[in-house]
C-alpha cells in the first residue's frame, strides 16, 4: 500500500501530542528526512509474508443457529472443522470461545467492532486440539471484549444460565459453561483474567480450570494483559479437564508469554483420590461483603465431603487475600488500555503477531468507538487518565507487588496441597434487561474477589459445582502450587467422587 508521508500539520500536531514544540529549523529538516525514512517502509511493504502454516484445510465456516437451537445463546456459530483420525481426544466435540482464533472463521470477541473480521490463522491451542484427534464444533458467545463477569454484555446478546434461564451463565466465557448442556459439545475453552473460567463454572454447574499461567500457549487469542492473560478447559467432568489439559499444555515457540513450562500427567495424577490430601480453607474467602451466606455454607458442606473422601481439612488465613482487589485494580484498566490502544499487539516482545487482527481493530476502534460496550469505556477512561496523569506508576506497583502476593499463598501451600473458598460469592445474577450503566458495572465485576487474585499470581485454580443455592449452581474453588495442577485434578476429583453435587 502506498504510505502518506506526514504533512506539517501532522507533525505539529504529534509534537503537541508527545509534549514537546518543533522550532522552524527542525520542522524543515524533518521534512526533508521523511521521504527517505518512508521509503523503508515501502521495502518493508514489498517484502511478502511467508503462507500461514493450515495442517487441517477442510472446514465449514457453518451458521449461527436460531433460538430454538440454542436456548441459551451459547453459541455465536456452528461449524466443522475436525482433525486426526486418532488421539487423545478422537471423538471429543469441541466449542472454542470467540476470541480464539480458527481460520477462516468469524472472530469478534462479541463485539460490533470487530464485526465482520474473519481470522487468518489458528491459535496454537486449535492446531494442538486438532492432532488429538478433537473436533471443533462451534464458537462461543463471552461477553464483549471479555469486560464483564456476568454474562450480559455481548453484542450477540446475554448468555443464559441453563439451569434457569430468567439467570445470566456468568462470564466472560459465558457460552463455554453453558453450551456443555448441550449433547453434541463435550467441551470447551475459554479465557481467565480475572475469573471468566470459573465464574461460569461457578454459575453453570460445570467444571472450569484456569492453568498456571504461562502452561497454556495463548498464541492466536484475544486478551487484556499478557501478563495475566490465561485459556483453559471447560466440562462436565474434571477427567474431561484434565485429558484435555494433557493436549493443551507445553511450551510454544510463538509465545513468549512462557517462561517455564512443567507438564504432568494429569490423569495419571487426577486418579490418585483424595486420601491423604491436605486442603487448606481460605479464611477471608468467606463472608466477604458480596458473600451470600447459603453459598459459604454450601462449600462448607462440601469440604466436610471432601474430608469424607480422606483429604485433611483446616482452617488457614491470609489477609492479603483482601488487599488483592487493588493488585488487579492497578493492573487490569492499564494493562488493557495499553492492549486496545496498540490495537491487540503491544510492542517488544518476539512471537507470532497477528497483523489481520492488529489491522482490523486499529481501523475499527477509530470509527466504531462508540460501540464499545460501558465496561470497556470506563476502563480505557481510567487507563488513559491514570496513565497521563500518573505516568503508570500505580500499573508498576501493582506489577511490583505481585510477588508479595504470590508469595502469600506460597507460604499456605508449604504446609498444604490446595486451598479452597467459595468460587463466586454469589448465585448467578437474575437477567435485569433494563440495568443503568452503574448497574451493569456493578454486578459485572462484583463476583471477582476469590477469583481475581490468582490471575494475578498465577497459581492453576479450578471450580467444580459442590451444590445449589435455590436451586443455581455453586462452585468451590481449589487452588494449587504453580505448575502443579494434576494435584489441582486430584482434589477437584476426589470431591467429585465422593458425592452427587446436585444432591448436596
Amino acid at each position: 500500500m502506498p504510505f502518506r508521508i506526514p504533512t506539517e500539520e501532522d507533525l505539529l500536531r504529534l509534537a503537541e501530542e508527545n509534549h514537546f514544540e518543533l522550532s522552524d529549523d527542525e520542522l524543515e529538516q524533518f521534512q526533508d528526512l521523511l521521504p527517505r525514512l518512508f521509503a523503508d517502509y515501502e521495502v518493508l511493504e514489498r517484502i511478502p509474508l511467508p503462507p500461514t502454516p493450515l495442517k487441517y484445510r477442510d472446514r465449514d465456516a457453518g451458521y449461527k443457529p436460531s433460538r430454538s437451537d440454542d436456548p441459551f445463546n451459547a453459541i455465536v456459530r456452528r461449524c466443522v472443522l475436525k482433525g486426526a483420525a486418532s488421539g487423545k481426544l478422537a471423538g471429543k466435540r469441541f466449542g472454542l470461545k470467540n476470541n480464539i482464533c480458527v481460520a477462516g472463521m468469524p472472530m469478534t470477541c462479541a463485539s460490533l467492532v470487530l464485526e465482520g473480521y474473519t481470522a487468518d490463522t489458528d491459535a496454537t491451542i486449535v492446531t494442538w486440539l486438532l492432532d488429538a484427534g478433537a473436533e471443533i464444533v462451534a464458537t462461543l458467545n463471552l461477553d464483549n471484549f471479555a469486560f464483564s463477569g456476568a454474562g450480559d454484555t455481548s453484542a450477540h446478546g446475554p448468555t443464559r444460565n441453563p439451569h434457569d434461564t430468567d439467570h445470566l451463565a456468568g462470564g466472560s466465557s459465558g457460552g463455554s459453561g453453558a453450551a456443555l448442556y448441550y449433547d453434541d459439545i463435550d467441551i470447551t475453552i475459554g479465557g481467565d483474567q480475572g475469573g471468566s473460567i470459573r465464574i461460569p463454572a461457578s454459575w453453570c454447574g460445570v467444571v472450569g480450570h484456569k492453568p498456571t499461567h504461562g502452561l497454556v500457549p495463548y498464541t492466536g487469542i484475544a486478551g487484556i494483559d499478557g501478563t495475566f492473560d490465561h485459556a483453559g478447559p471447560m466440562s462436565r467432568t474434571v477427567a474431561d479437564s484434565a485429558l484435555t489439559m494433557e493436549v493443551i499444555a507445553g511450551k510454544d515457540p510463538l509465545d513468549p508469554r512462557q517462561r517455564e513450562v512443567t507438564v504432568q500427567p494429569y490423569t495419571e495424577m487426577m486418579a490418585l483420590g483424595g486420601a491423604g490430601l491436605r486442603v487448606g480453607v481460605v479464611k477471608e474467602g468467606f463472608g466477604l461483603k458480596e458473600s451470600d451466606p447459603a453459598v459459604d455454607q454450601c462449600v462448607r458442606k462440601a469440604l466436610e465431603v471432601l474430608g469424607q473422601a480422606g483429604a485433611q481439612v483446616s482452617e488457614v488465613s491470609n489477609p492479603a487475600h483482601l488487599e488483592a482487589r487493588g493488585i488487579v485494580w492497578g493492573l487490569v484498566p492499564e494493562g488493557a488500555t495499553a492492549y486496545l490502544r496498540t490495537n491487540g499487539m503491544g510492542y517488544h516482545w518476539q512471537g507470532l503477531y497477528n497483523s489481520s487482527l492488529v489491522q482490523t481493530l486499529g481501523k475499527s476502534r477509530r470509527a466504531q468507538a462508540d460501540d464499545f460496550p460501558p465496561t470497556v469505556k470506563m476502563v480505557l477512561l481510567i487507563g488513559s487518565y491514570m496513565a497521563e496523569r500518573y505516568h503508570g506508576s500505580m500499573y508498576a506497583k501493582a506489577q511490583n507487588l505481585r510477588p508479595w502476593l504470590r508469595a502469600s499463598y506460597d507460604r499456605l501451600l508449604e504446609q498444604v496441597d490446595v486451598l479452597a473458598m467459595p468460587t463466586t460469592p454469589m448465585t448467578a445474577h437474575a437477567y435485569e434487561p433494563d440495568l443503568d450503566i452503574v448497574g451493569l458495572l456493578t454486578h459485572g465485576w462484583d463476583m471477582l474477589n476469590n477469583t481475581a487474585p490468582f490471575d494475578m499470581t498465577g497459581h492453576p485454580a479450578i471450580s467444580v459445582p459442590c451444590g445449589k443455592v435455590d436451586g443455581l449452581p455453586v462452585g468451590l474453588m481449589l487452588v494449587g502450587k504453580r505448575f502443579d495442577d494434576g494435584t489441582v485434578f486430584r482434589a477437584a476429583h476426589a470431591f467429585e467422587q465422593q458425592a452427587d453435587w446436585e444432591s448436596l
